[in-house]
């Protein structure tokens, strides 16, 4: 078999739930200053799921709708890799839950598992995949790869922060979203900013300050990595003017804006003598590790890089602040923004990407847009689905979160959210029986418009054909 050639993403699909709250509308019911959380935090709209959604029902509908739409043959996947931290059972992966869809197909010769680390596991699932296609283990089919995750938080100033989404992808060779193979920058430590130890809640513990330090640190390191081995890829010196757009995991948006500031630190870390870094002399000296929180510098750094964070980064930032933070989806929730805002602008242009998760495990790696890709955006309809959602009162939000503590980890019932609040054909969870194994059905298309959709589904086409 030859070696392939151009691997990457051929189609990406997103799920997220229906509802959602209005970050404005969460304002006035927590009694903080208006602006605090669109402003401030950057941030929109935040979905969120009752009882009748998990991280299994939310896999299960991103992989059926990127199969249906892009017409994907359960045959041809000989990889299925999950990236998630939302966990429901400490031994039985996602992945064989997914299983299902491929089983009654006939193909249960599937390769990968779970792979988990706070917001990372996407991204290691996605290099898992790359790197099996590029070695000997491969058999010349495509993988799917699925991140994405159930984020919420206690009540207090980090559930604004929350959020809920799983993209899938199909990965392969000869792909128009392909990876620059080498290109990478890679940084991990031990750390406790945010982890999550105890078993039955789905909250996390989070040491918000530390959590800021450390994404910094990651931007630090995996970007002055990355930049060496372009340099030695390439043979010339790498800086942010080598990239085109620029895509970053996004706990919240203003950290995505001051991020983006932060590589240009790094380029002033290099070259500091550069007429264009006039403003940041008084800084040369400085430890970087002393200038995190440094609200003049990154006032500056934002101030240098407005312009370019306007046309590189912000088309990637729609369904962050629509959705809020997809913790593993994240980063490819912004691919899958900017595929739908930008993708005639696509062809040629180098996506410099930053994964992080906290604990912690990050990585800089980049892509190029080889073929046009308007197939994408025509399929995935995000904005017309955006736009279909149900706005939620924040008490209603409130209750519904509070719902779901009483149900976490409970067996032996049936959930009481109505199917009514879920997107038509959506799998949802029907019941959890007393040794806590989890049955799922799935809504019924009823509508004109509903029936359009699902006619990019092979099942319907059969079923016509009959």
């Amino acid at each position: 078999m030859t070696r392939p050639e151009n691997i990457g993403i051929h189609a990406i699909e997103i799920y997220f739930p229906k509802t959602y709250v209005a970050q404005e509308d969460l304002e006035k019911f927590d009694g903080v200053s208006s602006g605090k959380y669109t402003l401030g935090l950057g941030q929109t709209n935040m979905a969120f799921c009752g009882d009748r959604e998990d991280i299994y029902s939310l896999a299960l509908n991103a992989v059926t709708n990127l199969m249906d739409k892009f017409n994907v043959d359960p045959q041809s996947i000989g990889r299925l890799e999950v990236g998630t931290e939302t966990v429901i059972d400490k031994s039985k992966s996602v992945k064989t839950v997914l299983m299902d869809l491929f089983a009654k197909h006939g193909n249960t010769s599937i390769d990968g598992i779970d792979t988990i680390n706070a917001c990372y596991g996407g991204t290691s699932a996605l290099h898992n995949a790359l790197q099996w296609m590029e070695s000997s283990y491969w058999d010349g089919r495509n993988a799917i790869v699925v991140a994405g995750d159930i984020a919420v938080y206690e009540k207090g100033p980090a559930r604004p922060t929350g959020g809920a989404g799983v993209v899938a992808m199909l990965v392969g060779p000869n792909a128009p979203i392909a990876f620059e193979s080498s290109l990478r920058g890679v940084h991990m430590e031990n750390v406790y900013d945010f982890y999550k130890p105890d078993m039955d809640s789905e909250y996390p513990r989070v040491d918000g300050k530390l959590s800021i330090s450390c994404y910094l640190r990651a931007i630090d390191a995996c970007y002055s990595r990355y930049s060496k081995t372009f340099e030695k890829k390439y043979q010339k010196q790498f800086n942010l003017g080598q990239v085109d757009y620029a895509l970053f995991h996004s706990p919240y948006n203003k950290l995505v804006q001051k991020s983006f500031g932060r590589m240009l630190y790094n380029d002033f870390l290099v070259n500091p003598n550069d007429p264009r870094f006039q403003s940041l002399q008084s800084y040369k000296d400085i430890k970087p590790e002393d200038t995190y929180f440094n609200t003049d510098l990154e006032k500056a750094l934002v101030n240098l890089t407005k312009q370019d964070y306007t046309e590189k980064v912000a088309p990637g930032t729609l369904l962050a602040k629509q959705l809020g933070n997809t913790y593993c989806g994240s980063t490819y929730s912004g691919l899958l923004s900017l595929v739908d805002e930008k993708s005639n602008d696509l062809v040629g242009k180098r996506v410099l990407t930053f994964s992080y998760g906290s604990g912690l495990a990050a990585s800089a790696f980049s892509f190029k847009v080889n073929k046009p890709i308007d197939h994408i955006v025509q399929k995935v309809d995000l904005k017309n689905r955006l736009a279909n959602r149900t706005r939620v009162t924040p008490e209603d939000f409130t209750n519904t979160l509070s719902l779901r503590e009483q149900r976490h980890n409970l067996k032996d019932y049936t959930p009481s959210d109505s199917v009514s609040t879920l997107f038509p054909g959506s799998y949802y969870l029907s019941q959890v029986d007393k040794q806590g194994r989890r049955n799922y059905e799935r809504t019924y298309f009823t509508t004109t418009n509903q029936i359009k959709f699902l006619q990019h589904s092979r099942s319907l086409l059969n079923l016509i054909k009959k």
